[in-house]
């Protein structure tokens, strides 16, 4: 969720879904001090996690494609960057490969 508007003494936040349709008031103690336009991932009132804009965008897109999945449409589009390629094994593993 985007941070929208901060309480006076900064442990509170007015914060935004990505869409906007959603607008819910969260908990910033968790997370400590955060600015205005910044990033949080929330969960049950709370700031839980600080995020990047595009790591916001990356929640966003997966929580879309639970919904689309539900309905019977594809997600492919919301997983480019995993669409069309072979998944590859971290560095610690390869020498495990066989």
């Amino acid at each position: 969720m985007k941070i929208v508007s901060l309480s006076a003494d900064g442990a509170w936040a007015e914060c935004v879904s990505r869409d906007g349709s959603v607008v819910e008031t969260l908990d910033l103690r968790l997370v400590g001090a955060q600015p205005v336009g910044g990033w949080v991932l929330g969960f049950l009132g709370a700031a839980h996690s600080v995020l990047t804009a595009e790591d916001a965008a990356r929640v966003a897109d997966a929580l879309e494609a639970v919904t689309l999945v539900q309905q019977g449409h594809s997600v492919d589009h919301l997983f480019a960057d995993l669409v069309d390629r072979e998944p590859e094994l971290p560095d610690f593993l390869k020498d495990r490969q066989d």
